[in-house]
């Protein structure tokens, strides 16, 4: 339930009828409203037309177009709506891929509901944490970052950030130029159950950095410090 008692309304992407009729009876029994839709096309299609959605399950193999080029057209296009991805056992490079594109958090199949459920819980109670107060407006240079918004702007220009990248970077902001160890990154902005490696954090940051710092090589705001993890200086 949201704040007001509303509630959560989900979509799950999956061809598979067996799973997404599974998925549907227990979350509904678990009080969320769901839709089904059964590739990504209509996907697309379905978000695109209504941006109240609070989650979105994505199954990666899906007809017509596959789940990692759904997740990347809906983030090229601004859609910032939270996204389970669903992958295949083994599938290392679609979990990798899927949390670069923006993915708040993937389940690997065949998964437990216990674990589905408790990664929803989570998602969506982070979503909910980390809209921000309007007034957390933070200058470093040329850059202002605006929690409220979740707006990066670079001399001027927005630059495009996926939510994951955003939540990592005002998670280092926020903490006010004290360090912030790759596994507290991880536990804020993931979740303390998440099985990601520091190397997923890594990778974000070099992200980042490629996006927001005039040299990645060196870099005046994200700075790492050797053996403990990354700070933000203004």
């Amino acid at each position: 339930m949201g704040p007001n008692g509303e509630r959560k309304r989900i979509l799950i992407v999956e061809d598979d009828e067996s799973i997404s009729l599974g998925l549907r009876m227990n979350l509904e029994a678990e009080g969320y409203e769901v839709e089904v839709v059964a590739d990504g096309e209509s996907a697309i299609e379905r978000i695109r037309k209504n941006d109240a959605l609070d989650l979105v399950i994505l199954d990666v193999m899906l007809p017509r177009m596959n789940g990692l080029e759904v997740l990347r057209t809906l983030r090229a296009e601004g859609i910032r709506v939270p996204i389970i991805v669903l992958s295949a056992r083994g599938a290392e490079m679609d979990k990798v891929m899927g949390l670069e594109l923006g993915a708040e958090d993937y389940v690997t199949k065949p998964f437990g509901l216990a674990e589905l459920f408790a990664r929803v819980r989570a998602v969506l109670r982070r979503d909910a944490i980390a809209r921000p107060r309007a007034e957390d407006l933070v200058r470093a240079g040329d850059l202002e970052i605006n929690a409220a918004t979740r707006q990066v702007i670079k001399a001027g220009a927005i630059v495009p950030l996926t939510p994951t990248e955003f939540e990592i970077l005002w998670c280092l902001v926020e903490a006010g130029g004290h360090v912030r160890s790759r596994d507290q990154i991880k536990a804020r902005v993931w979740g303390p159950g998440h099985h990601g490696t520091q190397r997923t954090i890594d990778n974000f940051l070099a992200q980042l950095r490629a996006k927001l710092e005039p040299d990645v090589s060196e870099p005046r705001h994200l700075l790492t410090v050797r053996g403990v993890g990354y700070r933000f200086q203004i």
